[in-house]
């Protein structure tokens, strides 16, 4: 039996997906090129938009950008020359560059200006999404060209001197994750209902009523963080 390579595997999906993109588009958007291009611009700008948010969407970020590099292909249109996102996207997950709150160090004394600690459940402003703090940085931590796609210029010198935090939120789905890196501006400690949120059994043992109780290791970590403010 002859084998797929994967460039014959990729103009298989192209061929059979063509038909029912193009006919998608040209009911979504009209019925001559112009409008189609148009349409379709439009359509990727909104993505890239998406995509130099705070947010990263283990479930559907992926799915996203599978349909997207599909119908760029369909369309003829030439991939922009910036630097591509994904890898940014998986160090908000975890990485051994000490961004996005991923410092093994232990984060002791704790300044008084970080005014949440993890396991507090939180919302951010935007949003109101309701999340747990897993992690943070008593100061912006990131990669230069996330901070060039999240700030402006006027905002990076106080972004710098700001904690951040790695809030895990639910995503679309019942077992997808959203990971989040945000500034302890857009966020406000919340007491409500536990939210459901998977992944959380890794950095917690249980739930008190008010917060989440750090595992062994995480507080080792963070081990002021469980200690009631005066």
């Amino acid at each position: 039996m002859p084998q797929l390579t994967r460039p014959a595997v990729l103009q298989l999906v192209l061929l059979l997906s063509a038909v029912p993109a193009q006919y998608l588009i040209s009911r979504w958007s009209g019925t001559t090129v112009t409008q189609r291009y148009h349409a379709s611009a439009r359509l990727f700008r909104i993505w890239k938009d998406l995509r130099t948010s705070y947010l990263n969407g283990t479930a559907w970020m992926d799915w996203g950008d599978q349909q997207m590099s599909s119908a760029k292909s369909l369309l003829g249109l030439e991939e922009d020359k910036l630097k591509d996102s994904r890898p940014i996207e998986t160090m908000l997950l975890d990485n051994d560059l000490e961004f996005f709150g991923a410092s093994k160090k232990v984060r002791s004394p704790r300044p008084p200006y970080v005014f949440l600690r993890v396991g507090d459940m939180v919302m951010e402003s935007k949003g109101h999404m309701v999340g747990v703090v897993v992690s943070w940085d008593s100061e912006l931590r990131a990669p230069q060209e996330w901070v060039d796609k999240v700030y402006s210029n006027s905002e990076v010198p106080k972004a710098e001197n700001t904690p951040h935090y790695k809030v895990l939120f639910s995503g679309p789905g019942s077992s997808s994750l959203l990971v989040a890196y945000l500034p302890q501006t857009q966020l406000m400690r919340f007491t409500g209902t536990r939210p459901e949120i998977p992944t959380l059994e890794n950095y917690f043992s249980h739930f008190d009523g008010q917060r989440f109780v750090m595992q062994p290791w995480l507080s080792e970590m963070f081990p002021e963080d469980e200690k009631e403010d005066k």
